[in-house]
C-alpha cells in the first residue's frame, strides 16, 4: 500500500477489472463436451470447476442479479434445488461482455456454454479465479419466479479461522484443496460463490470510496475499536467478518459511508470475486444507512516545555489541488500545529506534469500561507529536492519529504552540502553527534532506495537541545499477494525493499546514538508497513528505536484503513533518551482513514517529548 498510487489502484474495483484482456481468462482443461449438468456440478468441492474448458448443455437456474456496466457483463443464476454438500455453490456468473438482453430478475433459463475459470487480474496476480460460464446461449423458460432465498452470511457462520495452509506441491495454492466451509471462512465464501447472500445490521468498517464501494463485518466484537473499525493486529488475525459491498443500481444511489456506520436491515445480492477486494456481495437490496455521526480527533496542544513532532502524508499535494485550506486546517486544528511536521508526498511545482521540473517551493508556499490563514504560525520549511523521476510514486510528480517548522518554537540548523545524489553522515562537534548535512539525505544512490523516497535526515534545536529528525517513505506494498489469494500465506515480496531501507535508516541511527549515547533521534514517516512487522523490527533493532504507536492501546493501533482493516502503516520511532522515563506522549489522530470526504487516505501521527 503505497500510500498514494498503490492505495489508489487498491481502490479500484470491478469496473477495473471488466477491463482485463483476453489473456486473463485461464482455461484449465482441454475442450471437451459434458451434457446437461447442475450448477453444484460445475462449481465443484475445490475452488476450481472439474468442468472448466469443458462445453455443458442446458444448465438451468433463476436469474439473481444481472450486471449491466462494464465490460464484465452478464448476469448470476442459481439452482433453487440445491445438493446435500455445503462445499458446492448453487450459483454461478454467465459471462456475456455486453449488455444482456431478454434476461431479468426471476427469469427461469437454460444456459449453454464454456466453463472457464477467470482470474481477475491476470495469473501473476496469485488471486482466486471466478468459475464462468462463457460465449453462451441462453433461453428463457419462464418469468416472474421467486429468486431463491440468500443465505445469511453472520458471526455463526463465519469460521475463526481465515485459510487453509497452501498445497506445498503447488507453490502454497490452495486451488486443489477441497473446501471445508465449516472450518476456514475462504472456504465459506468460496462455497457461496455465485450464490444469493445477505448481510444483517452490518457494521461499516472501510468507507465509501470513489468507486462506490464499502467494506461491512459481520463480526461485530471482532478486534472492534471504539470508533467502530476492525483492527488489524497480526499477520494471523485478518478478521474473517469482513466483506466488500457494491451494488447493482445506479452509483448515485451508493451510500456515502463513514466507519462506525451501519447498513440498517438487509443487504442481499449474489457474491462475486474481484481483483481489489476479493468477495464481495454485490447487492441488488442495499440496507439503509444509519450514521454514527463520526467526528474527526483533534489533539491537545504541547505545553511549552514539549517539543511537538508529527508526521503526516498529504497525498501527492500540489498546486492544482483545492485541499490546501482543509490540509491547513488539519494542521491547524486538529493537530494543534506542531512545533515540527515531517511532510509525506509532497509534489513538485506542477504535480504530475512529467517536464523536468522538481522545485517544490510553489507547493510549499501555498500550504504555509494556507496554515498561515487558518489561524497557524509562519512555518518555515527544509527539504532536498530529489533527482527527475527517481524516487517513485505519481509518474512526473517527483514526491518527496519535506520538514515544516514554526521558527518561533524551534530552529533548524543549515549545513550546506546535501542534494539528490551525496549522502548525509554524522560527525562529532563538541563531544555531540551532528549532521554533516542538514537537511541531507541518507544513502541516496543505494539498492535500498531505487525508485524510492530518499529518507531526510535534519537537525532541529528546541530550549538549547538538538533533536535530530528523519523523515520516511519506505517502498510500497504493490505487487503483494492479497489476503483472499489462492496463495496461503499470501507472499510479501514488496517487503524486500522495506527491509533494505529499514536497516539503512537503523544503521544511520546506531551510528548517530554510538557518537552520542543519550541523542535525540526521531525517525517517523510513511513506513508503508505495520508496528509488527519485520520492517519495524529491523529499524527497531536490538534497542536502537522503539515504535511509539505501541504506547497506545491495540484497539488504537492505526492510521489507515485498508479492504476494512484498521491499520498502522504511520510511525514515529524514538531513541533511549526519548523513551527513557516513558516522559512522552502519543496520539494517532483520526481524521482521514475512516471518512468517506477524506483529504488523504493517512491519519497523522503526533509525538510530544521534552528534551
Amino acid at each position: 500500500m503505497p500510500s498514494k498510487s498503490s492505495a489508489r489502484l487498491a481502490a479500484l474495483t470491478v469496473a477495473a477489472v471488466c477491463a482485463a484482456t483476453a489473456a486473463q481468462w485461464a482455461v484449465l482443461t482441454s475442450p471437451a463436451h459434458a451434457e446437461s449438468v447442475r450448477i453444484h456440478d460445475i462449481q465443484g468441492d475445490t475452488r476450481i470447476s472439474p468442468y472448466a474448458g469443458q462445453q455443458v448443455t442446458d444448465v438451468t437456474g433463476i436469474v439473481t442479479g444481472v450486471r449491466t456496466y462494464g465490460s464484465s457483463r452478464g448476469f448470476w443464476i442459481q439452482d433453487p434445488n440445491p445438493d446435500a454438500d455445503p462445499a458446492t455453490s448453487e450459483g454461478v456468473f454467465v459471462f456475456t461482455g455486453s449488455t444482456p438482453q431478454g434476461v431479468a430478475v426471476g427469469d427461469a433459463v437454460t444456459v449453454s456454454g464454456t466453463v472457464t475459470e477467470f482470474v481477475p487480474g491476470g495469473t501473476a496476480s496469485g488471486n482466486q479465479s471466478l468459475t464462468e460460464i462463457t460465449r453462451p446461449t441462453v433461453t428463457v423458460v419462464s418469468r416472474g419466479n421467486p429468486v431463491p432465498a440468500a443465505t445469511g452470511i453472520d458471526a455463526r457462520s463465519v469460521p475463526a479461522a481465515y485459510a487453509p495452509a497452501g498445497d506445498p506441491a503447488a507453490n502454497g495454492s490452495v486451488n486443489a484443496l477441497p473446501l471445508r466451509p465449516e472450518r476456514y471462512a475462504l472456504d465459506l465464501y468460496e462455497s457461496l460463490e455465485g450464490m444469493n447472500v445477505r448481510v444483517s445490521d452490518a457494521r461499516v468498517v472501510g468507507a465509501t470510496d470513489p468507486y462506490t464501494e464499502l467494506w461491512v463485518t459481520v463480526k461485530p466484537w471482532e478486534n472492534r475499536n471504539l470508533r467502530g473499525g476492525t483492527v488489524y493486529g497480526s499477520y494471523d488475525d485478518r478478521n474473517t467478518g469482513r466483506l466488500q459491498i457494491q451494488s447493482l443500481g445506479r452509483a448515485a444511489d451508493f451510500p456515502d459511508a463513514n466507519v462506525g456506520d451501519t447498513l440498517a436491515g438487509t443487504t442481499a445480492g449474489p457474491l462475486d470475486f474481484n481483483q481489489f477486494g476479493g468477495y464481495t456481495l454485490v447487492a441488488g437490496e442495499l440496507g439503509t444507512l444509519k450514521g454514527k455521526d463520526q467526528r474527526r480527533e483533534s489533539t491537545r496542544r504541547q505545553h511549552t516545555g514539549e517539543l511537538a513532532i508529527a508526521t503526516y502524508n498529504v497525498e501527492n499535494l500540489d498546486p492544482s489541488d483545492d485541499t490546501f485550506a482543509a490540509h491547513a486546517d488539519a494542521i491547524v486544528r486538529n493537530l494543534k500545529s506542531p512545533d515540527i511536521v515531517s511532510l509525506e508526498e509532497i509534489q513538485d511545482n506542477n504535480g504530475s506534469t512529467d517536464d523536468g521540473t522538481v522545485a517544490a517551493d510553489e507547493t510549499m508556499a501555498e500550504l504555509i500561507d494556507a496554515i498561515e490563514a487558518a489561524g497557524g504560525p509562519r512555518y518555515d520549511w527544509r527539504s532536498v529536492d530529489p533527482a527527475d523521476k527517481a524516487d517513485g510514486g505519481e509518474p512526473g510528480g517527483n514526491i518527496r519529504q519535506v520538514f515544516l517548522f514554526a521558527p518561533e518554537r524551534v530552529s533548524f540548523t543549515d549545513r550546506a552540502g546535501g542534494d539528490a545524489t551525496t549522502p548525509v553522515d554524522v560527525t562529532e562537534v563538541r563531544g555531540k553527534a551532528a549532521l554533516t548535512h542538514s537537511p541531507g539525505r541518507i544513502d541516496p544512490t543505494s539498492k535500498a532506495f531505487e525508485n524510492s523516497r530518499k529518507p531526510l535526515a535534519g537537525e532541529f534545536v528546541f530550549r538549547g537541545r538538538t533533536v535530530i529528525v528523519i523523515a520516511n517513505h519506505f517502498a510500497s506494498k504493490g505487487g503483494d499477494q492479497s489476503l483472499t489469494s489462492q496463495y496461503q500465506p499470501p507472499s510479501r515480496g514488496s517487503e524486500t525493499q522495506r527491509h533494505l531501507q529499514a536497516k539503512a535508516v537503523h544503521d544511520f541511527t546506531a551510528k548517530i546514538l554510538k557518537t552520542q549515547k543519550n541523542a535525540h533521534v526521531v525517525s517517523l514517516g510513511d513506513i508503508n508497513d505495520f508496528e509488527f512487522s519485520r520492517t519495524t523490527k529491523i529499524l527497531e533493532g536490538d534497542g536502537t528505536l522503539w515504535s511509539a504507536v505501541k504506547s497506545l492501546p491495540k484497539s488504537e493501533r492505526y492510521s489507515y484503513v485498508y479492504q476494512g482493516n484498521s491499520q498502522v502503516l504511520d510511525q514515529i520511532l524514538i531513541s533511549p533518551s526519548i523513551r527513557r522515563g516513558g516522559a512522552f506522549s502519543y496520539d494517532s489522530v483520526h481524521i482521514n482513514a475512516e471518512f468517506h470526504d477524506q483529504i488523504s487516505d493517512h491519519d497523522p501521527q503526533i509525538l510530544r517529548f521534552r528534551p
